[in-house]
């Protein structure tokens, strides 16, 4: 399954192939919630889009798409750059370096209760950025169905950093 990245990257842009990138990040959590509901979408074909993940410390084997444990920093941002969609944790660095790169993100927070993390405040993280529309949380595999189904229509707010924010408020300022 670990076929080359470049390789891919080459054919999926060359292709115009839709590509959804299913990442986990590197927390010592297994989120195997996600990596079933994907691949029970895929056996339904609601996701007809090739399907790549990152499955960290996981230990649900995905039966439907290609997956790597662990990916390097280069091998993980070239799988968000031939991507269109990120199906990711509520972890605000994956969430935030999709959002950088101009990518349609779908979050599902781990769940303590779960064994998926320590605590719950990624359901925070989550619930803010979806009520500033930046992403879209799911919550179950309903949910995701319904978000993919429907991912065309969703319109996105677009991301600026707080940095950015602040160059343009000098700008401003400066200039006036």
């Amino acid at each position: 399954m670990g076929r080359n990245v470049e390789y891919l990257s080459k054919c999926y842009l060359q292709g115009g192939i839709i590509l959804i990138f299913v990442t986990l990040g590197s927390q010592k959590f297994q989120f195997n919630r996600l990596l079933k509901y994907v691949d029970e979408l895929i056996e339904e074909g609601i996701i007809k889009e090739k399907v790549y993940a990152q499955i960290g410390y996981s230990d649900y084997i995905p039966q439907n798409f290609e997956y790597k444990q662990f990916l390097s920093r280069d091998e993980f941002s070239k799988r968000i750059d031939i991507s269109n969609i990120i199906i990711t944790h509520g972890g605000t660095g994956t969430i935030i370096t999709a959002l950088k790169k101009g990518k349609k993100v779908i979050a599902m927070a781990r769940i303590a209760e779960f064994g998926e993390h320590v605590d719950d405040h990624q359901i925070q993280v989550v619930k803010e950025l979806n009520k500033l529309r930046l992403i879209v949380s799911v919550e179950s595999v309903l949910d995701l169905k319904a978000i993919l189904k429907n991912i065309s229509d969703i319109q996105f707010e677009e991301y600026i950093s707080s940095f950015e924010k602040l160059m343009g408020s000098l700008k401003r300022f400066i200039e006036s």
